[in-house]
């Protein structure tokens, strides 16, 4: 069976997707939905989606259409979620799932109750280098310590990942803190029990703090230090110190290193060194098993609860 997939927004994290599934089979993307549709029609026609539009609600009509990827701001992906739940089909929401917990509470009971495969884009669970320590962690080799996280940008302007302009504002927390937050209590296999963060000044444009610093502390034990910054003018991205009861890795992207920078094979991990494509694989394999996704948004919830923790402690 060939899974027929719409995939929503289509602009650099959507183009992430698309480069993804076409290494996948037995998938076809068969709609493309955006705001700008000469643009929508321009990255169709590169990879040879037959069906354009800039409303969702068109392609969810659409009766082959099995599943569907949300790459949309992140102010629309609870409420694009539901449609897509509602309308019968499995859904992938890239991260965050909400900017509201409310919202995403509201997924989370809307897809227990529909059946369907609804899963959220928390990309580090796949990506080699933290598959590589979770593997680890589940045959016993390495206990977490600590996690020192550094998430850095340089964002002056409402700018996209390839240098276009936004419709939407980014956010710390609620974006970029997620990744992390999910990352560290599924690493320890142990909840967050306690939380805290503080945040610099409010940018006088943009309205969001560019720099924010998180603790949290697992009920195992474990202790994750988070410092993030849009104000960070190189090197870009984020990096990833575990440091544990046998050994310290450093994980930059799909890259893994010793305590030492020694560098760590992880080619050999999983069927690829994308974690966009196998966050993908693994959301179609869900979906012709008929179970639970790994990142299902039941499993991420309590990273959000946290992050609805700390806003609230932020004066959010």
């Amino acid at each position: 069976m060939t899974i027929k997939v719409a995939l929503a927004g289509a602009g650099a994290f959507g183009i992430k997707h698309l480069d993804g599934i076409k290494n996948i089979d037995g998938v076809e993307v068969v709609s493309l939905i955006s705001r700008d549709l000469a643009k929508t029609q321009e990255v169709a026609d590169k990879y040879g989606i037959k069906h354009v539009s800039t409303d969702l609600a068109d392609s969810l009509a659409i009766k082959e259409v099995d599943a569907v990827i949300l790459c949309t701001p992140t102010q629309m992906h609870a409420e694009q979620t539901l449609a897509c739940l509602k309308a019968g089909k499995h859904v992938q929401v890239e991260i965050p799932l909400c900017d509201v917990l409310k919202e995403g509470e509201q997924v989370v009971e809307a897809a227990k109750a529909s059946g369907l495969v609804a899963m959220c884009g928390h990309t580090r669970r796949f990506n080699p280098s933290h598959q590589y320590v979770h593997k680890k962690i589940e045959a016993g080799e390495f206990n977490i310590q600590q996690m020192d996280v550094q998430t850095y940008f340089f964002r002056r302007t409402n700018m996209n990942a390839l240098g276009q302009p936004r419709s939407w504002t980014d956010h710390l927390l609620w974006h970029h803190a997620a990744h992390t937050v999910d990352l560290f209590a599924y690493q320890a296999g142990s909840p967050i029990v306690k939380a805290n963060a503080i945040q610099g000044p409010i940018h006088k444009d943009l309205g969001i703090a560019m720099d924010m610093s998180i603790q949290l502390q697992a009920a195992n034990g474990a202790i994750c230090t988070l410092s993030l910054s849009f104000n960070n003018d190189g090197p870009l991205g984020t990096f990833f110190r575990y440091i544990g009861d046998t050994a310290t890795y450093i994980a930059r992207y799909d890259d893994l290193f010793s305590g030492k920078e020694e560098k760590i094979d992880v080619s050999k991990v999983d069927v690829s060194m994308n974690g966009i494509e196998l966050q993908d694989r693994e959301f179609f394999a869900a979906i012709k098993e008929g179970r639970e996704p790994n990142s299902s948004v039941a499993q991420v919830l309590p990273c959000y609860q946290v992050l609805h923790q700390l806003e609230q402690q932020l004066g959010g």
